[in-house]
């Protein structure tokens, strides 16, 4: 997720001091805005499948009209890894940077996508705990043959970066691409609109957090003293952009900044109250539909409300969030490698149903730093 100076222009380090460049081919010029508002979508969606069961879960299933679901199944085949039924479930979120319909106000839509932001969230047996595991989007990785189902194979390359997956092939590539990464089967798979999200948090009536130091960041606009705020559509889409203000200035502590907001969005999920107010249920059902494309086993009324109420009992203190272990790439400064041995650990854990061991994180670039002492939900 690196940065671009405002209006669009070269790509910035992925930390300080790396010299800026695309991966090879030419890479559409992006408005930074544009970028980071469905990253704060992403992780907004994750807090959703999270807190599915709350009032607010039943809320964003009500409108059937607005789902539309992608056929996963259909497009990926028998080529896939052993779906296990030990009780655990397996949902890729992701964001797409997509300028269509209600989005072209942040940018141009050049008919193509990339995914920058992508969570694996593992939901344990008994849905009492789960783990969400960040996938930063400059991750160099060997990156599967694709189909999207409907056009020729988009065949596979080494070295290729991470959102470059749905770029070429769509959600199904996306989806590919991880499951290959981690010898894991997705259960479902959840798009998130940026527009969507910035309504659905606005209807929501904002997310409150806690600074524990000022936060004065130009590029994305946001300025918050320390103390408690409530934070409205705009400002959470600040939060998330927001990097050189926070801890080392890197886009991996940036991560970190997300996940303390995603817990936030969380809490407000499970605390607001909904049912004694129709109008508002309403609006947030309207909000809330509109703003995720599904897998088309989750793309109904009944089959999404039966998907939440198997969360309800989630809340963001039973909620592990870790980004997959990373380095620097040796050639690259501006893009990660994953640390095999514990990214290895990593989705062994979560295929066996295990919680993620410290000693999986403990090389990693990522997780690191003071970016997620700054922002807390308490």
């Amino acid at each position: 997720m690196t940065d671009t100076s405002s209006g669009g222009g070269d790509i910035l380090p992925l930390r300080p001091g790396g010299v800026g460049g695309p991966p090879s081919g030419k890479r559409r010029r992006q408005p930074a805005t544009g970028r980071r508002l469905w990253t704060a979508a992403a992780w907004s969606a994750a807090a959703l499948v999270l807190a599915g069961g709350s009032g607010l879960g039943y809320v964003y299933f009500t409108v059937n009209g607005n789902l539309d679901g992608v056929d996963i199944n259909q497009a990926l085949g028998t080529d896939r890894p052993k779906n296990i039924d030990n009780g655990s479930m397996d949902i890729l979120v992701l964001g797409s940077d997509s300028r269509s319909g209600a989005n072209a106000e942040y940018g141009t839509d050049e008919g193509a996508a990339r995914s920058d932001t992508a969570m694996v969230v593992h939901v344990y047996q008994g849905r009492k705990k789960a783990s969400v595991v960040s996938i930063p989007r400059d991750t160099l990785i060997k990156r599967p043959d694709c189909t999207d189902g409907k056009g020729p194979a988009v065949p596979g390359a080494s070295r290729a970066m991470f959102n470059t997956a749905y770029e070429v092939g769509g959600p199904a590539c996306a989806v590919k691409t991880v499951e290959a990464m981690s010898g894991i089967r997705m259960d479902h798979y959840i798009e998130v609109d940026f527009t969507g999200f910035k309504n659905l948090i606005d209807e929501l009536g904002g997310v409150e957090i806690t600074t524990t130091r000022p936060i004065d960041d130009p590029k994305s606009h946001l300025s918050l003293p320390p103390g408690t705020h409530t934070l409205d559509g705009e400002q959470s889409l600040g939060l998330v952009r927001t990097r050189k203000s926070v801890g080392d200035g890197s886009d991996l502590g940036r991560i970190q900044l997300q996940q303390a907001f995603i817990k936030a969005f969380i809490d407000q999920v499970k605390d607001v109250g909904v049912f004694g107010n129709p109008k508002r249920l309403l609006d947030l059902a309207d909000a809330g539909s509109k703003a995720i494309t599904p897998d088309s086993e989750l793309d109904s009324v009944n089959e999404l409300l039966g998907f939440a109420r198997g969360l309800s009992s989630l809340g963001a203190e039973d909620v592990h969030m870790v980004t997959m272990p990373v380095r620097y790439d040796p050639l690259d400064p501006n893009r990660v490698v994953p640390v095999e041995t514990g990214a290895a650990q990593v989705w062994r854990a979560l295929k066996q149903d295990r919680p993620i061991p410290a000693a999986a994180l403990e090389d990693s670039a990522g997780d690191k730093g003071e970016a997620a002492d700054v922002v807390s939900s308490q």
